[in-house]
This record gives structure tokens, C-alpha cells and sequence, in this order.
């Protein structure tokens, strides 16, 4: 979470550069390559994401994320490491989450809902855990099997009591954090649900055509977002609340980076229905890439390869 908070910083900042990502889709739309690349002027370093997403995995052997995060130095662009980006993407998103949820929870939240059952529910409870009081826990999933292993999993990891949902809404009514991290492309999230004073963590959407909380979700909800611009042209939820016609580009608040450094207000009451939507950012990448690869080289683990460069250079 520090390793996030500082990055986001940097970008409210204006020190870092950030494209769009790029997405190339199968022509059935199956599976898509994503690049996403990044510069990070406090840390003089550049990267690239380059992962695979394939919605279709979820409940298989094959994690629904798959790829390579690339850390590069910027003064002579040495490669400096390879790194999983399966671990860095559930990490840094659970982490970005909580954040989010620190800047704009009630200080007393502990009502948790989880919706979904796989790697990101798992890695948001520990964020969860680590940021908020949190007692109870409800899990849902469109498979109650696995919303039922997960709880089971979940309650022997962390000694706590964790029930199984009977439905989303049984998951979310009463609860005053909510975490959404499934592969829903139609809503799963109904507004008229949503608790005053909860606040929600949506992170299961990162394309325009896929969202899992509906139009009156997010009109109820004060929006924060990681980046206004990603969230412009990537975000579901919004975009499609959006062509609804239930909100406008104003409706978005502020940036993380943003409340961070004091350039937006977050919550204004403990009545306020806070939303953060998250679709993921490179930088998130390129800074948690750099952070394993520095931990990595003080302990003296990994794998060293020759990697272009200068190992052709005369001795």
C-alpha cells in the first residue's frame, strides 16, 4: 500500500507518464493481449505490463491474468527484470483498494461483503484486514460452491468467521464495505442495496463494455477513480451509467493520487456512498515491479539472466 500511495502521488503530481493501454481482442472476443506501459520520473524508471486476459478461465487451472511485468532503468534502458505479472496484478490491486478504502472508508467500517470468489476476494480481504476493523464477512459467488470453499479457505487463514451469501443482495444489505471483483459483464451490484455510509471498492471491470454495478449505483455514490482519463475511456460501470444518461464526466470527483495530496475532497459525511472504480494502471506495475525487483537483489534471490545490453561489449 505505501509503495502505492507514493506512486499515485507522483502521478497527481505530474511525474509520471502514462498512455493508454492498448488491447488487442480475439476476433470472438475470448481472450485479449493488453500492453501497458510507464515512466516513473522519482524512480528514473520505465516498464511494461504485457499480460493476457482471459475472462473465460475462471474456476480452470489457468488464472484469468497471465503475462510479464518488464522493469527497465531509464538512463541507459537496461533491462533490469522479468516478473510475473499474474502476483503483481493481484497484489497491486488489492493494495490500490486499500488505499482507496483508508482515504474514504469510516474510520468504524467493518461490515465486509465480498463479491466473487477468486484471486482478487482473496487478495481484498487481506487488504481489508489490514486497513479496517472488519467482523464480519460475507462472500458471494455465481457458483455456490465456490463461494462456499472460499469461505471456508478463508475462515481457517484468518480465524474469523466468513459466511457464504445466498445472493448477492443478502451479501451486500447491511454491509458498509464492499468489495466487487468479479467477471460479470451485467450488473451484480444493484444501487438500491448499497447501504448510506458504505463504501464500495469496484475492480472487476477494466473495459468499456463490461460492468458489474448498475446506472444507480454509481449516481448514489460520491466516484473516485485512479485515473480520470483511463476511467474515461476504459471504465464500464461509469461509462455505461454514463450512456444512461444518470450522470456526466463531472460526476467523478477526484483522482487517489488526488485526495493524497490534498487536490480532492473525500468524504464528506458518514452517510456518503463512496466508490472507488478501479480499471488499473501501469505505473501500479511499473512501482510494485520495481519494489519486488529491489527486495530481490538485497536478499539475493531470483534468477540471473543475460539479457542483451552490454554483454557484447569487448572486454
Amino acid at each position: 500500500m505505501g509503495v502505492m500511495e507514493r506512486v499515485l502521488r507522483s502521478l497527481a503530481e505530474g511525474g509520471c507518464i502514462l498512455p493508454l493501454r492498448q488491447a488487442l481482442w480475439l476476433p470472438d472476443k475470448s481472450g485479449a493481449l493488453g500492453l501497458m506501459p510507464a515512466y516513473w520520473d522519482a524512480a528514473r524508471t520505465i516498464g511494461l505490463k504485457a499480460v493476457t486476459f482471459f475472462p473465460g478461465n475462471a474456476g480452470s487451472d489457468y488464472d484469468s491474468h497471465q503475462g510479464a511485468v518488464m522493469v527497465f532503468d531509464a538512463e541507459h534502458g537496461q533491462l533490469l527484470a522479468m516478473i510475473d505479472a499474474t502476483s503483481i496484478t493481484a497484489i497491486r490491486t488489492a493494495a490500490v483498494s486499500g488505499v482507496a478504502t483508508k482515504l474514504l472508508a469510516r474510520a468504524d467500517a467493518g461490515r465486509l461483503a465480498l463479491l466473487g470468489s477468486g484471486v482478487q476476494a482473496r487478495m481484498h480481504l487481506d487488504a481489508m484486514l489490514l486497513c479496517r476493523p472488519v467482523t464480519k464477512v460475507k462472500v458471494w459467488s455465481r457458483t455456490p460452491q465456490h463461494a462456499e470453499a472460499f469461505a471456508q479457505r478463508a475462515a481457517r487463514q484468518h480465524s474469523m468467521r466468513i459466511v457464504a451469501a445466498r445472493s448477492a443482495e443478502d451479501a451486500i444489505r447491511g454491509a458498509d464495505l464492499i468489495c466487487t471483483a468479479t467477471s460479470a459483464k451485467e450488473p451484480v451490484l444493484q444501487g438500491e442495496w448499497i447501504e448510506p455510509g458504505a463504501h464500495i471498492n469496484a475492480v472487476g471491470s477494466s473495459v468499456a463494455f463490461a460492468r458489474e454495478l448498475d446506472g444507480r449505483a454509481i449516481q448514489r455514490s460520491r466516484l473516485f477513480v485512479d485515473r480520470r482519463e483511463s476511467a474515461l475511456n476504459e471504465a464500464g460501470d461509469f461509462l455505461l451509467a454514463k450512456k444512461e444518461g444518470l450522470v456526466g464526466d463531472g460526476h467523478i470527483l477526484g483522482e487517489i493520487g488526488e485526495l493524497l495530496v490534498g487536490k480532492a475532497a473525500g468524504r464528506t459525511s458518514d452517510n456518503d456512498i463512496t466508490l472507488f472504480k478501479s480499471v488499473g494502471l501501469a505505473v501500479e506495475d511499473l512501482a510494485s515491479g520495481l519494489h519486488v525487483y529491489q527486495a530481490a537483489v538485497q536478499k539475493g534471490i531470483g534468477s540471473r539472466v543475460e539479457w542483451g545490453g552490454n554483454r557484447h561489449a569487448p572486454d
